[in-house]
């Protein structure tokens, strides 16, 4: 791997039964950038991100990670809460799954359980509220208050997530996985549901997630207008296989990726090309 890798993927493959959902994939993310996956439903996007983030164990292949301060890490070993905890590879998820009778800003105190869990002493210390309990909890707090601040959320931080407008549901999201300093930020579709304002909102935020606070972005998304606004590099699955990667201009122009989200008849091809 370069030494400009992050996350290193490779010959992954994933089978339900008789289902191969991601079929021998290899894929590089760079550090610092934005790297979008993309292609039509069932072309096994959401597969690829449970596989990176420990909700599924692969069934071949590896997910190699280039922790910035603990150096190479095998995903594919670890559990979810692994994932997450120690390789600090987080993600958001097509639906929401905020707690919607939670306050905005508690959802993002939530999101930092391990590390006040580990400041209690598991439990001891935050019952007695000792001083490093305490010193934790401003520190959870002080976090938090930050990302609301840079996603804008600092005025709606003590009303309840559930009350709030389906694209601001949509940062918070955000602002809470932000809370456990990811090196990698794995985004599930973050623009299903939201208008064209919102939108562009998206494309100015994580940009400068990306070149502001230095965090890679792997990004699921339907929104070309998203994808090819803010993605530095991208790659194509069609029914659980790559059929290209480059630059958004090189995927935009690609005949393959034209023919899988068209749907293009392959007996119409062959016969086009006997005309010809």
């Amino acid at each position: 791997m370069s030494a400009a890798t992050l996350l290193s993927v490779e010959s992954l493959t994933m089978r339900f039964g008789g289902l191969t959902a991601i079929d021998d994939l290899s894929v590089s993310v760079p550090a610092g950038k934005i790297t979008a996956i993309i292609g039509p439903n069932g072309a096994g996007k959401t597969t690829f991100f449970n596989c990176l983030t420990g909700f599924y164990k692969p069934t071949t292949g590896s997910v190699r990670l280039v922790h910035p301060r603990k150096g190479e890490m095998r995903l594919e070993t670890m559990t979810g809460h692994r994932v997450a905890r120690d390789a600090q590879v987080v993600r958001t998820f097509q639906n929401i799954r905020l707690f919607p009778k939670m306050t905005v800003l508690e959802n993002l105190i939530v999101a930092q359980h391990n590390f006040l869990q580990k400041a209690s002493g598991f439990s001891l210390a935050g019952i007695f509220r000792l001083p490093s309990y305490r010193t934790a909890e401003a520190a959870a707090l002080k976090k938090a208050a930050h990302w609301l601040e840079r996603l804008g959320l600092t005025d709606i931080a003590d009303v309840a997530a559930g009350d709030l407008p389906y694209g601001t549901q949509r940062r918070i999201e955000i602002a809470r996985a932000l809370c456990v300093d990811p090196v990698l930020l794995c985004l599930d579709e973050p623009a299903a549901g939201l208008n064209p304002r919102e939108s562009a909102e998206l494309n100015t935020l994580l940009l400068s997630l990306c070149r502001e606070e230095g965090i890679a972005i792997l990004l699921i998304e339907h929104d070309m207008s998203v994808v090819m606004n803010v993605s530095d590099h991208i790659c194509v699955l069609n029914y659980g296989r790559k059929i290209a990667e480059g630059t958004p201009e090189e995927i935009r122009n690609d005949p393959q990726v034209i023919k899988a989200y068209l749907g293009e008849d392959d007996e119409e091809t062959a016969s086009g090309e006997k005309a010809a």
